[in-house]
């Protein structure tokens, strides 16, 4: 299989979904995980000759003119992704099949789903900066599709809107950064970049690059202050928390933080930038998610925390950071996904997401709350599963980091503790605590709802129980790929007893002593938020937004005030001033006047329309100016014929003729002549008429003045006949090589004569 067959098979899936899903029903899901499946099961199988060291390319032209191709880089690194997307999606899709299945627009919201997908795999299997940020942008589109998906309710068209603002001008500040990244190298192309990144590091365009980079990434993957974004997407579907969480969106900050490692990695600024935002973010995502009750808002939080660290570890750089960053990518991928998606099946159960009017549940439903309950074991770091290895090598690279490593390693012991506690929280209280009055009597999910959970809480258990059989294969390219000379290290589940083993069992009995006490820490958190972060990131937002729409209307009055002369005025004045100090900046100007070789007759055309204008300027009757108009337009029409311009003067003829006699035809319906300016105004508007006929008369006696080395007539008087066909060159330049331009006009034509049809069709008749 071809990378681009199978991201044009799940673009045309996506296409397709929208009108195929009432025909397929409930079995929809499942027939469209197959090209994912598929996928996954392609990028499993490349997976040994990954592990040589082979890296696959594909390229397809796509701008040559700017030396842009539309460009594949597979290493271990998009093999790893590859698979999360492609194989969390197909649990997904099966997943959304059976749970959307009341919902109105079921087929449309899989077509968003798939598009989403393939958005994401081309966002990790792109070779080309350009090419990663078209499809970064199209994650953010099909994401902002998906979490406005109930349009109908106020909370997630604000949700919707505000994650594709934050994305969207993180995407923007991507662009830039990308620009600027190739100026040194002179190309996009990652094998480019990877070839020598000391280019880019002794460029002095590293710092604005690096930053812009910074902030794509940042807002995408909802580092602090960018956080609030992704709590809010919880409105929408289950379908779309569980995938966006685990596998994409947020993923793809990561993603590209990992993958320009070795291009903007191992300097300073990186260290630190990235280490700050990433240890604030961890910290803040653990600490608000203590007070939420919402299921779903408490794992989104825990998901900004997990993201925190993430960037936390790929900014510390060494070896043990950058294995504990793979692997608890992973690990987060896997107990994520399980999470969001038993999250849903329990909302549709009980009705309720609110932990507080949740109890009970295990007599009900034992099979699913023991998957959960190991998806919340892996959460907390608790062997067998994968997530205590990813926890003992995150204590690792913590402990070890090359700076301020007392500080990190206490705020992620900190920050891990609250896991414990919100995974005890979670466990016990809905599983085992007291049993509410339920609408309906809960039951076990079907099976489209319990497959994907079940199966991806199976492969963390088996990752963690076989690490070294399992895990090591999935994740050692990629490490090696972030930073190229580093090794993966050989994981174990069993360490022997050391520091990190300590700090993991000093966490959990925190956690469970949090737990125990957990009504007065609830409150203190409560208090503390209220007191010293009583405004919320999210109406902060939306405030900011409703200021600037009362700025830009204010701005909108006073430019946009509907008084057509003043537009005018400005037009001209502006144009006028900067034509002015380009001329006066410029070379001399050389006016080469020969009125001797002037026909006195023109010469008598010249002074009738200078007279014309002067008289149209002061007239004091409407006839009067209409007159003295005409003789000026008719007046230029002489002029065109003694310098042999017949096509413009027949049309010169016609416009006049046709203004005149419209013209007259309104001036019988129009009140009483009365000046209306004063003579400040006509002062005013005299100054403007004379910058601007003044520059024009300037332009047009140097150009005419100036050599050229072959003046452009030259290149009409040949191609006229040889190439279009035609003897006269007026009629050759206006059909063929202004052919565009002469559409133009007719379209605006047409518009015109539209407008006025339905005017006359539509207004009544005036009795006159």
């Amino acid at each position: 299989m071809n990378i681009g067959i199978l991201l044009l098979a799940l673009l045309f899936l996506s296409v397709l979904a929208p009108f195929t899903r009432r025909y397929l029903g409930n079995a929809a899901g499942w027939i469209f995980a197959i090209i994912p499946f598929a996928g996954f099961v392609w990028f499993l199988g490349m997976l040994p000759e990954i592990n040589r060291g082979e890296v696959f390319t594909h390229r397809y032209s796509w701008l040559p003119a700017y030396g842009i191709d539309f460009s594949f880089y597979i290493d271990g690194l998009s093999v790893l992704f590859s698979l999360l997307v492609l194989g969390i999606g197909a649990f997904i899709l099966i997943y959304a099949g059976y749970y959307m299945k009341t919902y109105p627009m079921k087929g449309r919201f899989m077509g968003y789903l798939v598009l989403f997908m393939a958005s994401m795999v081309g966002v990790v299997v792109s070779g080309n900066l350009i090419t990663i940020f078209v499809f970064w942008e199209l994650t953010s589109i099909s994401s902002y599709l998906l979490i406005g998906y109930n349009h109908e309710k106020p909370e997630a068209r604000g949700a919707a809107l505000q994650a594709l603002l934050i994305t969207g001008f993180g995407g923007l500040a991507l662009l830039g950064g990308f620009v600027l990244l190739g100026i040194p190298f002179g190309d996009y192309e990652l094998t480019t970049l990877f070839s020598n990144p000391e280019v880019i590091k002794s460029s002095n365009l590293y710092l604005p690059a690096l930053l812009l980079i910074l902030a794509g990434a940042f807002t995408k993957s909802a580092q602090f202050p960018f956080h609030f974004w992704l709590p809010g997407a919880m409105a929408a579907p289950s379908p779309v928390s569980a995938y966006l969480h685990s596998a994409t969106m947020v993923k793809a900050g990561i993603f590209l933080l990992a993958r320009l490692n070795p291009v903007l990695g191992g300097t300073e600024l990186w260290h630190y930038l990235l280490s700050i935002f990433g240890v604030t973010t961890m910290f803040v995502g653990a600490w608000l998610s203590i007070t939420q009750t919402d299921l779903k808002r408490i794992l989104a939080y825990s998901t900004v925390s997990a993201l925190g660290t993430l960037v936390l570890l790929i900014g510390t750089g060494t070896e043990y950071a950058i294995n504990a960053a793979i692997i608890f990518l992973l690990v987060h991928a896997l107990y994520k996904g399980t999470l969001f998606m038993m999250a849903g099946n329990i909302e549709k159960n009980t009705g309720t997401r609110d932990i507080n009017k949740l109890g009970g549940l295990f007599k009900y439903m034992p099979f699913a709350a023991i998957v959960m309950i190991l998806a919340l074991v892996s959460m907390a770091g608790i062997p067998p599963m994968l997530g205590f290895i990813g926890k003992e090598l995150i204590y690792e690279a913590k402990s070890n980091a090359p700076s301020a490593h007392w500080f990190i390693l206490i705020a992620g012991f900190m920050t891990n503790a609250i896991m414990v506690f919100l995974s005890m929280r979670l466990t016990l209280d809905i599983f085992w605590g007291k049993e509410p009055a339920y609408d309906k009597k809960p039951k076990e999910p079907s099976l489209a709802l319990i497959l994907g959970p079940f199966f991806l809480v199976v492969i963390s258990l088996f990752l963690g129980l076989f690490p070294k059989t399992m895990a090591n294969p999935l994740t050692s390219q990629a490490i090696m790929a972030i930073s190229p000379g580093m090794a993966a290290i050989k994981l174990k589940l069993w360490h022997g007893f050391n520091l990190v083993l300590g700090l993991s069992a000093l966490t959990i009995a925190l956690g469970v002593v949090a737990y125990k006490y957990r009504d007065p820490i609830i409150s203190m958190a409560t208090r503390i938020n209220l007191k010293y972060f009583r405004e919320e990131f999210s109406r902060v937002f939306f405030r900011m937004i409703d200021y600037f729409l009362i700025y830009t209307k204010e701005q909108t009055k006073a430019i946009q005030h509907g008084y057509h002369r003043f537009y005018l005025m400005t037009v001209f004045v502006v144009a006028s001033i900067l034509v002015w100090i380009q001329i006066w900046n410029g070379d001399p100007v050389i006016l080469e006047l020969n009125f001797r070789d002037m026909p006195l007759n023109l010469v008598a055309v010249v002074a009738l329309i200078i007279a014309a204008t002067i008289s149209a300027v002061v007239a004091h009757s409407r006839v009067v100016a209409l007159i003295a108009m005409s003789v000026i337009g008719f007046g230029i029409t002489i002029i065109f014929i003694a310098y042999s311009g017949v096509d413009l003067a027949i049309t010169m003829v016609l416009v006049e003729i046709l203004m005149v006699i419209l013209a007259m035809a309104v001036l019988f319906y129009l009140p009483k002549y009365v000046k209306y300016s004063g003579t400040g105004a006509r002062m005013r508007d005299a100054l403007i008429a004379s910058l601007v006929g003044g520059f024009m008369m300037v332009l047009v006696l140097q150009a005419g003045s100036s050599a050229v080395q072959e003046p452009v007539s030259e290149f009409f008087k040949q191609s006229s006949y040889t190439e279009a066909f035609g003897r006269n060159i007026v009629n050759v330049i206006l059909v063929d090589f202004r052919a565009f331009d002469t559409l133009g006009e007719i379209t605006v034509l047409a518009i015109a004569a539209l407008g006025i049809f339905s005017m006359i069709k539509l207004t009544k008749k005036i009795k006159i």
